[in-house]
């Protein structure tokens, strides 16, 4: 009953309440961002939800578009801006997916939506991901944030899958909470490369 129901309107009512009470925030960071980075505030790109549906997942942009004599653009780290750094530290930059949650494309606790180009890599039984909307937070972010591997991060999502309930979900939420107060599992990248780098070699 809760997985079927239960979590969608809790997803909803507190979706548009946050929302709302967060405005001030939202048009001072996006205000922010343009002064500092130029247009657009927003930054979007295709992720797979539930059943893989493809939709944007909006963040708030926390790098700029320098590139190099060739006019390519720079690696990742080097246009991460100052104030990308303490937008991402303070997961200022998540704010705009609560217009995911309220569309229904994501939900508050679930896990987190990775790029359409990792779908050929999963196996069977990490596609259950994919049975659920995906999360602004998940068990993966609260067991490790960007400090587990891949195999980690995905044998959490399928446990979280297996597992969902509401108290599930208020004990992530409140680790969730705790992690951000306290900046944790931030800047810990053990392993930089990508899903597809992991395991193309096999495929």
């Amino acid at each position: 009953m809760y997985k079927n129901f239960f979590k969608r309107f809790f997803d909803f009512v507190f979706s548009a309440v946050l929302i709302v009470l967060l405005l001030p925030v939202f048009f001072a960071v996006w205000l922010l961002i343009r002064l500092k980075m130029g247009s657009p505030a927003i930054f979007k790109q295709a992720r797979p939800g539930r059943d893989e549906k493809i939709f944007y997942i909006m963040k708030f942009r926390t790098m700029d578009n320098a590139k190099d004599s060739f006019g390519n653009l720079l690696p990742d780290e080097a246009r991460l801006t100052p104030l990308g750094k303490f937008l991402r530290k303070t997961s200022l930059d998540e704010i705009p997916q609560l217009l995911n949650v309220f569309k229904g494309e994501m939900s508050f606790i679930g896990p987190r939506p990775l790029l359409p180009q990792y779908l050929p890599y999963y196996t069977e039984e990490e596609k259950s991901r994919h049975s659920v909307r995906p999360g602004i937070s998940g068990l993966a972010q609260v067991s490790g944030r960007n400090c587990i591997s891949w195999d980690e991060k995905l044998a959490f999502d399928v446990k979280y899958v297996k597992n969902v309930s509401f108290l599930s979900d208020l004990k992530i939420a409140v680790l969730t909470l705790k992690k951000v107060l306290r900046c944790e599992g931030v800047n810990c990248v053990p392993n930089e490369r990508s899903l597809c780098e992991e395991r193309g070699g096999g495929k």
